[in-house]
């Protein structure tokens, strides 16, 4: 079952339908919305700031979603896959967005809507990215346009993760 704990009386809100993997660590104020997934492994910590989640919206196998104490909190919008391993921390991660495997974002930054963050690819402080555009590299720059195709992935891998979630109903 996964861990759901309550830090200095601020307890985690689910909406409908959402998943959370057996070891799956979610605490503190943590506000998520229907049809959101967080698989093995991941951990969402909302002890030192809040994190809001929009729906639909899937973190995957590995991922931390932390804060800055005092300083930066989390809003994540509907939509959005947060990738294997990835790391976000204290930015706003707008609506259908795909953050890829091993990818960090950093505080204060801010990855508009129709944004791809490449895999492994480091957001450093205070950076924006431009909407529906794909950002890769170290420090990650813009390397071209999302495009139809891409904005599908996006779409569609949203869209898979809460089917994925019902095999482990059954």
């Amino acid at each position: 079952m996964a861990i759901i704990k309550t830090i200095r009386d601020k307890k985690p809100q689910f909406g409908q339908n959402c998943f959370l993997a057996d070891n799956a660590v979610v605490v503190g104020e943590v506000t998520m919305g229907n049809n959101c997934t967080v698989w093995f492994n991941a951990v969402v910590r909302g002890d030192v700031h809040s994190i809001t989640i929009g729906n639909d919206t899937n973190i995957q196998d590995g991922a931390v979603v932390h804060c800055t104490y005092q300083k930066a909190k989390t809003v994540i919008g509907s939509n959005v896959s947060i990738a294997h391993n990835a790391i976000v921390h204290g930015c706003t991660i707008e609506d259908n967005v795909l953050i890829g495997m091993g990818a960090i974002v950093m505080d204060d930054a801010v990855v508009k809507s129709g944004a791809v963050i490449a895999a492994g690819a480091i957001i450093l402080p205070g950076t924006i990215v431009e909407a529906d555009s794909i950002y890769a590299g170290v420090p990650a720059k813009k390397v071209k346009d999302t495009g139809p195709e891409m904005m599908e992935v996006i779409r569609r891998t949203a869209r898979n993760y809460p089917m994925y979630a019902e095999w482990y109903k059954e």
